[in-house]
């Protein structure tokens, strides 16, 4: 196998030109890729700076919603506390209320009640003594209807009037 081997001349001119390119990259474009690179290298670190930053504001706005959270909650229990209160002194008003008028109401009834007796009581009464008062005339009558019946009468009552 026969290798084709450079001869020197082509070695030394390629070695030449690979320098004299060297030259001219590091002279023209050396800075500015490295410029460009550097660039890139701070914006990358630029993001991640930016990134932590977020991060680290996303922590805080985490911890702050927590607490807003703990907040609301805890005034969301002060007001349903505020409104069981409200309730139950409502109701307890409420029953107050309605025992007094309870009380109220059967304090008329009885009166009316009271009322109501005493006036079916006089009633009585009267219708007695005008039951009374006619039996006793008829009885009278019949009494007087005779005459020795009479006398007989009025001798009694003149004995008892004149013991008395």
């Amino acid at each position: 196998m026969d290798l084709i081997k450079p001869g020197f001349g082509l070695v030394f001119w390629t070695v030449i030109t690979f320098l004299i390119l060297l030259f001219l990259l590091r002279k023209f474009a050396w800075k500015p890729i490295l410029g460009a690179v550097s660039e890139r290298e701070e914006g990358i670190k630029d993001a991640l700076a930016s990134a932590e930053n977020a991060r680290k504001e996303m922590e805080n706005l985490q911890a702050d919603n927590e607490r807003i959270l703990q907040e609301a909650r805890a005034e969301r229990e002060a007001m349903l506390k505020d409104a069981r209160e409200i309730r139950e002194q409502t109701i307890a008003k409420a029953e107050t209320e309605a025992q007094e008028k309870a009380s109220k109401i059967i304090e008329k009834a009885q009166a009316a009640i009271e009322s109501e007796k005493k006036a079916a009581m006089a009633e009585l009464k009267s219708h007695v003594a005008g039951l009374s008062i006619d039996i006793a005339e008829k009885v009278v009558r019949g009494e007087l209807s005779n005459k020795d019946k009479q006398l007989k009468l009025v001798e009694d009552m003149l004995g008892e009037t004149t013991l008395n």
